[in-house]
């Protein structure tokens, strides 16, 4: 079974990568003789999804386009899948070596790992024994614990528009969004897609906690540009208050709210297991403090609790 499935991996990157236009799914599976012994057309196409997903694994850049009658072809172009020399230092190696340590997940770890493995065996020095031996006591980590994550990493990497439900914070319900998905950034522990909504023909970013349900793929191409540079930092900033100028006073129960007291520009003891804190207040900051639930109170000013307020009515009435 081994054997056979590794033929018909090298069968089908052979024709991905010795095409000269995109192959649809019919003329791969006319040119494999695996894929004309799958049977029915449901078996085909899960033995070719899972077969497409292995080789980008591996590492082999497939691009999917759509013709002008609508169906979609595949092809893994030459020179998207022919690497420069490696000419990594000691320290560079190092570098990716720690990097691979970061992932706490066990498919990123394996896929981090096995992408270490391809390099050394194409010349990547190793990472002297300074950086490779013992663990430190302090181990560089990314937290993920969002499901939406890897299918947004990989729709990310393969410029694959996805579908996904969002519950915006100020909505009872989730709505459906159809996103191409350009980048994702942690900030303050929680992960950020930015991308291009295509029902609001704009720019966005969602935070990967409140999308429900699965992320679904959508064949096709991006139908805008992707831009140099995605400033998910700079607009999540923006949203949360970071460049704001005003200043908003919370009371706070006591040992809660650490995120909070961290941003705070003063904290005030004021007795019966609270706190009073003085905090920057922008656009955004209202859906920030609903997390907070009964620890946190807005005292002043009076349009941010009343904006508080509006949220905790619509999240009770859901």
């Amino acid at each position: 079974m081994a054997i056979a499935k590794a033929e018909r991996l090298m069968n089908l990157a052979l024709c991905l990568l010795g095409t000269r236009r995109p192959l649809s799914k019919r003329e791969l599976r006319a040119s494999i003789e695996a894929y004309l012994e799958a049977g029915a057309d449901d078996a085909f196409n899960r033995m070719f999804e899972r077969d497409k997903d292995d080789l980008r694994e591996l590492g082999l850049v497939i691009a999917t386009v759509e013709n002008l009658d609508g169906e979609v072809g595949y092809l893994a172009r030459r020179d998207s899948n022919r690497l420069p020399p490696i000419t990594l230092d000691g320290e560079e190696a190092a570098a990716l070596g720690l990097a691979a340590r970061v992932w706490q997940q066990a498919r990123l770890a394996g896929a981090a790992s096995g992408a270490l493995q391809k390099l050394r065996a194409a010349g990547m020095p190793e990472a002297d024994d300074a950086f490779d031996a013992q663990p430190s006591a302090l181990e560089p980590r990314i937290p993920v614990h969002e499901a939406a994550f890897e299918p947004l990493m990989l729709a990310c990497r393969d410029r694959r528009p996805v579908i996904f439900d969002y519950r915006k914070a100020t909505a009872a319900t989730p709505a459906q969004r159809q996103v191409e998905p350009w980048t994702l950034e942690c900030w303050r522990g929680h992960w950020y897609l930015a991308g291009w909504d295509r029902d609001r023909g704009a720019e966005r970013v969602f935070r990967l906690s409140r999308i429900t349900g699965r992320v679904r793929s959508r064949a096709g191409a991006f139908t805008a540009p992707v831009p140099d540079v995605v400033t998910v930092r700079e607009t999540v900033e923006s949203w949360a208050g970071e460049t704001a100028t005003r200043t908003a006073r919370i009371r706070l129960r006591s040992g809660c709210g650490y995120p909070l007291r961290a941003r705070a520009r003063s904290v005030r003891e004021l007795g019966g297991g609270c706190d009073e804190l003085e905090i920057p207040y922008g656009h955004g900051l209202d859906a920030w403090l609903v997390e907070f639930g009964p620890d946190a109170v807005v005292v002043g000013p009076a349009d941010l609790r009343a904006d508080v307020m509006d949220r905790l009515r619509a999240v009770a009435q859901g």
